[in-house]
């Protein structure tokens, strides 16, 4: 599996690939907002309406695009996501039960990409590999981590994401996140912490902010409460070992979403022949 790479035949159809840079937005300056996010996560918070799923549609418009990953989505809402669903390779709604389930088949998966690492003497997967990278969207973690099941099933819950975002990077497993419940309960700090983006958008206070972006970035300035209501999609991104950027979202309308799925779907089927 490790020793082989992709030919020219395997480069995906659309150009893209999910080694590539992630369009997000434009800054407070007008400048382009651009990721890299494999080997990394990403998490957004923010009260409802504010604008977390314009986070969550772009990267998951980027993925719908890359044939070199697989797109895993967790929609305690089912609605949310539910637009992707028929490009998606693995689609969870509001069932704790199968979040549980599909969250250890990710572990598994990780691990044994690990164990085949080892065997080889490498430390992260790369492009040239013949293995998908796997996005894993979960939206909304509160209703998986506090309202659905049993609490021992939402303690599980949390304690399978939390280790799949410390340890799936380098196995090619990204997680992204979205809360509309900002606080300490629902995301906590050990979680957190390990995520490399981390987005505020508009909070009702200083300590849902800083929740999200990390404790004290209030108090130096980069509060999301800070931000109007009026200003849909508006937030603050910190990446690792950065401070706060204040950025605003493009927006994919359903007809977007739709054309976009229809191309997604016919670039997998010529990718598959």
């Amino acid at each position: 599996m490790w020793t082989k790479t992709r030919s020219a035949d395997s480069v995906p159809v659309s150009g893209l690939s999910i080694y590539d840079p992630v369009h997000l937005g434009i800054d407070e300056h007008g400048r382009r907002v651009d990721i890299e996010l494999v080997y990394r996560n990403i998490l957004f918070g923010g009260e409802p309406g504010s604008g977390k799923s314009s986070g969550l549609q772009n990267i998951i418009g980027h993925a719908s695009m890359c044939t070199d990953c697989q797109l895993w989505l967790f929609d305690g809402k089912q609605v949310e996501l539910g637009l992707w669903r028929s490009i998606a390779d693995v689609f969870v709604g509001p069932d704790i039960t199968e979040a549980i389930d599909r969250l250890e088949q990710l572990q598994k998966e990780m691990d044994r990409r690990y164990d085949e690492l080892d065997q080889v003497r490498r430390r992260k997967i790369t492009s040239v590999d013949p293995v998908d990278v796997i996005v894993a969207v979960i939206d909304e973690i509160a209703l998986f981590s506090a309202t659905l099941g049993s609490k021992d099933q939402q303690e599980q819950f949390v304690r399978l994401l939390r280790d799949l975002v410390a340890r799936g990077r380098a196995a090619g497993v990204i997680v992204v996140a979205a809360t509309q419940r900002p606080s300490a309960d629902i995301v906590p700090t050990s979680l957190r912490d390990i995520f490399a983006y981390r987005c505020a958008f508009r909070c009702t206070t200083e300590a849902s902010s800083d929740t999200i972006l990390g404790r004290g970035w209030a108090q130096q300035g980069y509060s999301a409460t800070a931000i109007a209501p009026e200003n849909l999609g508006v937030g603050l991104l910190l990446a690792e070992g950065g401070i706060p950027r204040r950025m605003k979202y493009a927006y994919l309308t359903d007809a977007h979403i739709y054309g976009l799925v229809e191309h997604s779907q016919h670039l997998r089927t010529q990718h598959a022949a």
